[in-house]
């Protein structure tokens, strides 16, 4: 078959030369076991053809223990395994260092969409000017999460950047001595990291990346768009959920949201501080040298004093008097120099990143509850008032709240953190934190809780300088979503606030919970259905809809190709911007480098602006949404069925990694909310949720349902109607793919022992028997041969990748098998399991 010229660039870039440098490593000498490394291909030859011919772990690795070693005693055996574990977590890193740093040359050589095709796109616009008008107004908001999926300490984190590097300039020995460093460093977190580290470690990403990336882009964009005075500093912007995200972990406090603000602010300044070295550096003219030394040491001091900030104002005055300068007195020396730096100031301002508030429904039910209590409106509970006693109460009285009226810590805190927004932009600036998300939002009540607490806590005149955000992620929340906003609408309070933030009503759809309370078919297509319902609703009360989007890492979380997600959108859902949250792997796999991050911003532009996003752009047949609404039905009800299993969760507990992700030193949350000691499903989080399919290498949450829709309307319409399905409906072509790529990681053989299991040999034939078929049928609609080739290059990195993880996952399942058969050394094996989520996660990237 032929190769495209990105795929033989791929191969020579990334599998060839990973090849070679992987060599090199699993020669270098380990510590304990000699020749370790010459084992580990060995092994992964004996895992994968054990495994494919039916063996069991169980099986392969004593089998193997007995012909390729003199390991004798279960202790050297244990201690084999963990090398093997820090060996492959290495050969992952490698991997990914290779990969990231042939990412130019891959993204140089595909055909993708580009703002150098604007020329093209103003035609569809009918004109340049209509073009530039729309984006003038448009932005893209990547928001950065403290999902733990993304754990490497600091000093592993230093050592990736070199080594790309070097792989970059191909310099063989400092490689070695680098590979060697990196073998000798942990590259797991010594402890469990509090928010702020985990919040620090993105804001590593934010100065290394980031900082120069969305300068340069911004650059880019203005030398491309065909006009002179194109100006758009929000054009690309960053959001920030660590440190804020006190729904995502419990353990946030209003300290550790004034903490990271203030550490955003400064980091900032840092890289003023040294953008100003480098003009002052060039602009050695003496006219202009007081201006940039008293702004250098203003700088100076707001970098390291959290109680010294310098206005955005103060720094655009000082430059834009030396810009003066240059023009009247240095022939605009330069000048270009200059004028870049002055973009950044307008980008980032003094916040760096938008700090967003977020808290569940239910905590601010508490807060509200105990307030009345207070002011003696109720004695005991909300439901002693009518719902229009509350609604008037929450609308026009005027409290005066403080935390120290209140002795319960979450109450205190949450009132301390509403109150302290005012404090933060005011250090910060309005951008620094102007955003409260509300989870778990199935009533008008999540909006009108937080409305009131905004005037209760600091802004009594209802001029409120933030925006109230309802998360809808259930299927409930997304089914009452029209309800909820129509009657918020008709609320003049509330329609006066919107009016005084522009006339614009952001609102999130979270597809984490929403996948694992509906499935992955019926989650996806409730949130389309739930788009162009609230954009009519917003449209009547011309209001502008704002989507943010919680987008995992795997598609089973709303991950996948998120441009072409965003250019799948009808021509229903308004696309005023696009806001999406991007976490764990998703950091570093596609943002994780200045071309990386400018290519995929670049591509979400692109789709957002493109005419199918527009007034003219197409629709979905009302006779393909049909077909698709069926489907998503019939995937639910076959989803329902799994998830009422009476093996289901005993499955998840027993059988999967789940209890591990809670002990291993990967984020500061717990893996489930609330404090019940009975697993619920309501209460898992949707990572370990999804993060234990995937280690299983079984992925439910991406494809279970899809194959049985598929099946039945199949034998209802016919093939030919779903073929032309997929090749006529983007959105649903979007979704196959995505189905596809979780489908390309599953294994089942890894744990086929599991279907000799008496008590869960039915519960896994069932997962197996729709794997196949929703294989079957998706290759059969899309016309496929095999699964993702419409997508060659990720489907060799997902190859390669799953080939490197094999060792690990085969331990993982032989120790889960020692365990179950009530071997000595219990602990030991599940340090072993607990350590093998580290490398398998990172492998992954997206972790399905």
């Amino acid at each position: 078959m032929n190769q495209s010229p990105r795929e033989t660039e791929f191969i020579k870039a990334v599998t060839n030369r990973f090849n070679i440098y992987n060599s090199l490593f699993l020669s270098l000498p380990f510590r304990k076991i000699a020749n370790i490394g010459n084992l580990i291909p060995l092994l992964n030859h004996e895992c994968r053809k054990g495994l494919e011919s039916g063996k069991e772990p169980l099986e392969i690795l004593d089998t193997f223990f007995r012909v390729h070693t003199k390991l004798e005693t279960e202790e050297e055996k244990i201690d084999f395994m963990f090398r093997v574990i820090q060996y492959v977590e290495r050969q992952v890193v490698l991997f990914d260092s290779v990969e990231d740093t042939a990412s130019d040359r891959l993204l140089k050589l595909g055909k993708h969409l580009s703002l150098t095709d604007c020329t093209d796109m103003a035609c569809l616009y009918q004109s340049t000017d209509t073009l530039v008008e729309r984006m003038s107004d448009f932005s893209v908001r990547i928001v950065f999460t403290a999902h733990p999926t993304q754990f490497y300490p600091r000093s592993v984190l230093d050592i990736i950047e070199k080594l790309r590097c070097l792989v970059r300039e191909n310099k063989i020995d400092e490689i070695e001595i680098l590979l060697q460093q990196l073998g000798l460093t942990s590259l797991m977190n010594a402890r469990k990291p509090t928010p702020l580290d985990e919040a620090r470690n993105i804001i590593y990403f934010l100065r290394s990346v980031y900082y120069e990336a969305v300068g340069d882009l911004y650059a880019y964009i203005k030398e491309n768009i065909p006009t002179d005075d194109f100006e758009n500093p929000e054009i690309i912007q960053l959001g920030f959920w660590p440190g804020g995200d006190r729904d995502g972990n419990p353990f946030v406090t209003s300290k550790t949201t004034a903490l990271v603000a203030d550490e955003l602010r400064m980091t900032l300044m840092k890289c003023y501080y040294n953008e100003v070295k480098g003009l002052q550096e060039k602009l050695t003219f003496k006219v202009v040298e007081d201006h940039i030394a008293a702004l250098k040491e203003q700088l100076y001091a707001a970098m390291f004093d959290p109680l010294k900030t310098i206005s955005v104002t103060e720094m655009l005055g000082q430059l834009n008097r030396v810009q003066e300068l240059l023009c009247e007195n240095f022939s605009g020396m330069y000048l270009e120099s200059l004028e870049h730096f002055i973009d950044k100031i307008k980008i980032f301002k003094t916040h760096f990143a938008s700090m967003d508030i977020r808290q569940n429904h239910t905590e601010h039910e508490k807060v509200i509850t105990q307030i009345l209590k207070n002011e003696k409106r109720i004695k005991n509970s909300l439901d002693e008032l009518s719902e229009q006693d509350l609604v008037s109460i929450l609308v026009h009285e005027h409290f005066t709240v403080y935390p120290d009226q209140f002795e319960e810590e979450i109450i205190k805190d949450t009132i301390q953190t509403v109150a302290q927004i005012k404090s933060i932009q005011k250090k910060n600036g309005e951008a620094g934190c102007n955003r409260y998300i509300i989870s778990n939002s199935e009533d008008i009540f999540a909006v009108l809780f937080v409305f009131a607490l905004l005037r209760w806590c600091g802004w009594q005149d209802g001029k409120i300088p933030v925006d109230i955000i309802p998360l809808f992620e259930s299927m409930d929340g997304m089914k009452h979503a029209e309800s909820i906003m129509r009657t918020l609408f008709d609320f003049p309070e509330y329609r006066s606030h919107i009016r005084f933030r522009g006339d614009r009503q952001t609102i999130m759809l979270g597809f984490s919970d929403g996948t694992k309370d509906g499935g992955y078919l019926q989650a996806n297509w409730s949130i389309f259905k739930t788009k162009e319902v609230l954009s009519a609703v917003c449209d009547q009360h011309r209001i502008k809809a704002v989507f943010f989007d919680g987008r995992g890492g795997p598609p089973a979380r709303g991950g996948g190709k998120a441009h072409r997600f965003y250019a799948a959108q009808g021509r229903r859902i308004a696309n005023h911007a696009i806001q999406l949250t991007i976490q764990g792997q998703t950091i570093t796999s596609q943002y994780g480098t200045r071309s990386q991050f400018i290519h995929h911003c670049e591509q979400l532009l692109t789709a957002g602006l493109s005419p199918g996003l527009s007034e003219t752009g197409d629709d979905i047949p009302e006779k393909s949404r049909q077909i698709i609404e069926r489907m998503a039905n019939l995937s639910h009800e076959k989803y329902t069925a799994l998830k009422n299993h009476k093996r289901f969760l005993s499955y998840l507990e027993n059988k999967s990694t789940l209890k591990y992700y809670g002990m291993a030193n990967i984020g500061s949350r717990p893996a489930k909310r609330g404090k019940a000691d009975k697993l619920t499903l309501k209460d898992l989080r949707a990572i370990s949720f999804v993060g234990s399919w995937s280690q299983l290498r079984q992925n439910v949450p991406g494809y279970f349902g899809i194959g049985t829709a598929l099946k039945v309307l199949a034998d209802d319409v016919g093939m030919d109607e779903l073929r032309q399905l997929y090749r006529e409906v983007p959105f649903f072509k979007a979704l196959i793919l995505n189905s596809m790529m979780s489908m390309s990681k599953c294994f089942f053989g890894l744990t086929a022992y599991i279907s000799r299991d008496e008590e869960y040999k039915d519960f896994w034939n069932i997962l197996f028997e729709e794997f196949e078929l929703s294989k079957q049928m998706t290759l059969l609609v899309s016309d496929s041969r095999f699964l993702m080739e419409e997508e060659p290059i990720s489907s060799r990195s997902i190859q390669i990748r799953e080939n490197i993880v094999l060792p690990l996952l085969t331990i993982q399942q032989y120790a889960f098998q020692k365990i179950d058969n009530g071997a000595d050394y219990i602990q030991a094996y599940e340090k072993i399991i607990q350590r093998s989520l580290y490398g398998n996660i990172n492998a992954s990237r997206n972790s399905a």
